[in-house]
């Protein structure tokens, strides 16, 4: 019973990092990128995100809740886990170990980031492009958001990859390699996105 519950647990938790934890990163960067276009297109976007009918229980349900279940697991998964070099190889091993020392650095990151903006929002502050501007002129904050940002993309794409093994989209050898190469495009994309957007802040 033990072994059939640990698996329910792996599968959902590597489901439930793509969809729907890993659907919010990209829209989040999305949304993000607008800054890119000046100050008005990113507070009309951001607008726009906070309008949606049925916003709270769309945060709660389909974002914060599969969040803490993916975050709690995983850091079950950081700290008792092992490398299997006989297993993955040196290079799957390193990204195996690369995703646990990134999902820590998410989750650090997205912990601060919800206490910056969503608890500050609930508490009368303006979620806009002036908020993150002072933010990140913070050279501190700004390296903290790079770092972050980076972590959370390179553990998504990653994981990916993971969660097309599991559930056995990629069986054959071949195929994992070609998924290595399409995460790893995946990851090159979403950052540009994701660091076009830090600096456009600045």
């Amino acid at each position: 019973m033990a072994g059939n519950r640990e698996f329910f647990n792996r599968k959902l938790h590597s489901l439930l990092g793509v969809i729907p934890v890993g659907v919010f990163l990209i829209q989040h960067l999305v949304v993000n990128h607008f800054a890119t276009r000046g100050e008005e297109a990113f507070n009309s976007a951001s607008h726009f995100m906070e309008s949606l009918p049925f916003r709270y229980f769309l945060e709660i349900f389909i974002i914060f809740l599969p969040l803490l279940y993916h975050a709690i697991y995983g850091l079950y998964i950081a700290f008792t886990a092992k490398n299997n070099t006989t297993k993955y190889g040196y290079f799957r091993n390193w990204m195996f170990y690369l995703q646990r020392i990134t999902g820590v650095v998410t989750l650090i990151f997205v912990v601060w980031h919800v206490w910056e903006t969503r608890i500050a929002a609930a508490l009368g502050a303006d979620v806009n492009y002036q908020m993150m501007a002072d933010i990140l002129a913070n050279p501190f904050m700004l390296v903290f958001y790079i770092v972050g940002v980076l972590s959370a993309i390179f553990h998504f794409a990653n994981g990916l990859w993971s969660f097309m093994v599991s559930w056995g989209i990629t069986v054959s050898p071949r195929s994992q390699v070609i998924s290595t190469y399409v995460t790893l495009g995946v990851f090159v994309a979403l950052s540009i996105v994701g660091i076009r957007a830090i600096f456009a802040f600045v």
